[in-house]
């Protein structure tokens, strides 16, 4: 049996991102009847349906994106040999994840000196929160992600790339804190569920049996730090973000305790996963002061 071709992956993909024919096909430079020959013929092949039509939207099919988790795969890894044989230098598109906090605050100098070294290598940028990007990670959406630890899935290598102190901020003003009592039940300002700062704090006041009156989600630390500024409630942040978004006048910074305040941020990848993009940005991370 003859095997998918990738052009036939590319097109599939490209109306899957776009939403329709009409967008990929422009995306593409091709006439919306080539795309949607294409399509169906690759649904023929296969004897399944990918894209199910939705209130005139094309969405994708159970099978769909099963299909295009393996096409990312594919085309990734078809890139990465392009490259292998050429000289070995970092081409393509290198798409990595990257909770909110280690986008505003670690980032940029470090994303700075790469494409500069590589200026061919195109980072395609996703945040969310760290138990988000572990299963885009995981379903080979991304390539690798910086995520707060732990991380206990056996499929995946990790470099530590940055240390972390996490503060609690309150409204200025606000007494000090030192024991969850102390908040009593003041409003949690936080991303939403799978943020691992967000579990720590929990963790916390869970322990001393301590409950919230109510929780607000961002998902901006933009966001979190103007609405603690503004007497809403409190929020566990690292403290380089405090430093970043230039808070430290605006809001109350207090300790928490030794136990809770030290967090690594990891940058993880699969294990089968391999690629000149990614390990020259694991370079730059170790030279990184």
């Amino acid at each position: 049996m003859r095997n998918i071709d990738l052009a036939a992956l590319h097109i599939f993909k490209t109306v899957a991102e776009e939403g329709g024919i009409t967008r990929a096909a422009a995306k593409l430079h091709r006439v919306q009847s080539n795309i949607t020959t294409r399509v169906k013929q690759l649904e023929t092949r296969l004897g399944i349906k990918l894209f199910l039509r939705q209130k005139r939207k094309l969405v994708l099919s159970p099978e769909g994106r099963l299909l295009l988790a393996y096409a990312d795969r594919l085309l990734r890894l078809s890139s990465e040999a392009e490259t292998a044989l050429r000289d070995g230098t970092p081409r393509g598109t290198l798409k990595i994840g990257t909770m909110e906090s280690t986008a505003a605050a670690r980032l940029p100098p470090i994303l700075s000196r790469y494409h500069k070294t590589y200026p061919e290598v195109r980072i395609e940028l996703v945040t969310a929160t760290a138990g988000a990007l572990v299963a885009k990670v995981l379903n080979y959406e991304i390539e690798a992600a910086f995520v707060a630890e732990p991380v206990t899935a056996s499929s995946i290598d990790y470099l530590i790339a940055f240390n972390e102190e996490l503060v609690l901020i309150a409204p200025a003003g606000y007494p000090k804190i030192r024991t969850p009592r102390d908040i009593g039940k003041k409003t949690l300002i936080a991303f939403g569920a799978g943020c691992a700062y967000r579990g720590r704090l929990e963790d916390w006041l869970s322990r001393a049996k301590v409950v919230p009156d109510r929780v607000i989600e961002f998902n901006s630390y933009h966001a979190i730090v103007a609405c603690v500024a503004a007497g809403t409630g409190i929020a566990v942040v690292p403290r380089s973000v405090v430093r970043t978004v230039r808070a430290e006048s605006e809001v109350a910074v207090h300790p928490l305790p030794v136990g809770m305040r030290r967090a690594k941020t990891l940058l993880i990848w699969r294990r089968d996963h391999h690629s000149t993009a990614l390990d020259a940005l694991r370079a730059e991370i170790k030279r990184a002061p």
